[in-house]
């Protein structure tokens, strides 16, 4: 088995309007930020993000924990809560929390650590670009579904798999199907189809889909949904025997044979500097930081059995 790991983390950034009436309440020690975290596929939040917050809950930040358990129908009633406490910041790893926090309040910043791709950001209007993505949006992006890394994808299913010539892309909404650059796909020989699976309950109409295609590969979009539900997708594509590259390398920690995508946990290490950075602005107690790109060097790990 080979697994292949890399890390590429994209940054986005805004300007906010320091508060008066925060920026009084906090300097006379009356007032900490308030910082709504939902994450989709825990119930409760792991050690190891809490971990990553060098922070003191309740003394110099208020921080409020939620998590979906991998049932995105929870997400709409998570997102009101927090808006209706409120919080100063609400921090999202799935682009389906944010969608839901920017549509229950235009004046909340949302911060992402992982999780959302640029073009479904784009196409959902809610940034303009990287550098300059304007509205409420925030912190550390996913370059899984990046145009510059979806040929990479299909190389690499390519060289584990050469007479590979027809793959399905399995995608979830609110994620989109991306658009595979022409060059590469007739470079490789490749044809790539689209799969959704909206639902748990669409599973099995997807896998049969796959098998009327006589698809030779599989490549697995990303998708916090498609983590909730890893090992249903890693049995198929065993049964099946169609080589399967997925996007974070829980995949193949679980059985599944390639990964390549961003590291899931400097993304959490780093959603941090984005909460700091608003609540410094809000609540005027420093200056803004400076807008950066970040990104980690690529790791590798490989194995064979």
């Amino acid at each position: 088995m080979r697994v292949i790991g890399l890390a590429v983390i994209l940054t986005l950034s805004f300007t906010l309007v320091p508060l008066a009436t925060e920026a009084q309440q906090a300097r006379q020690g009356t007032r900490v930020p308030r910082v709504g975290i939902i994450l989709s596929n825990h119930p409760e939040v792991p050690t190891r993000v809490r971990d990553n917050w060098s922070i003191q809950d309740g003394q110099n930040i208020s921080i409020e924990w939620r998590g979906a358990a991998g049932q995105p129908e929870r997400i709409p009633a998570l997102v009101r809560e927090l808006v209706g406490l409120p919080v100063d910041v609400i921090v999202a790893n799935s682009f389906a929390i944010v969608l839901e926090a920017t549509r229950a309040s235009q004046v909340i910043p949302v911060v992402l650590a992982g999780g959302a791709d640029f073009q479904s950001l784009k196409q959902a209007g809610l940034a303009q670009s990287i550098a300059r993505p304007g509205g409420t949006v925030t912190g550390v992006l996913n370059v899984v579904d990046d145009e510059r890394l979806r040929s990479k994808y299909l190389q690499l299913l390519k060289e584990a798999a050469p007479k590979v010539s027809r793959v399905a892309y399995l995608f979830s909404p609110p994620y989109v199907f991306p658009t595979f650059p022409a060059e590469a796909t007739a470079a490789l020989k490749l044809k790539v189809l689209p799969v959704q699976v909206a639902s748990p309950d669409e599973f099995e109409r997807a896998f049969e889909a796959i098998r009327t295609a006589r698809v030779d590969a599989i490549r697995v979009g990303g998708s916090p949904f498609f983590v909730t539900h890893r090992q249903r997708i890693i049995e198929f594509a065993a049964r099946e025997r169609l080589p399967t590259i997925y996007w974070w390398r829980g995949f193949s920690d679980a059985g599944g044979l390639m990964s390549y995508g961003v590291d899931a946990v400097e993304m959490y290490r780093n959603a941090p500097t984005y909460v700091d950075k608003i609540t410094w602005t809000r609540f005027s107690r420093a200056p803004s930081r400076a807008i950066f790109l970040w990104s980690s060097r690529g790791n590798s790990n490989s194995s064979s059995t």
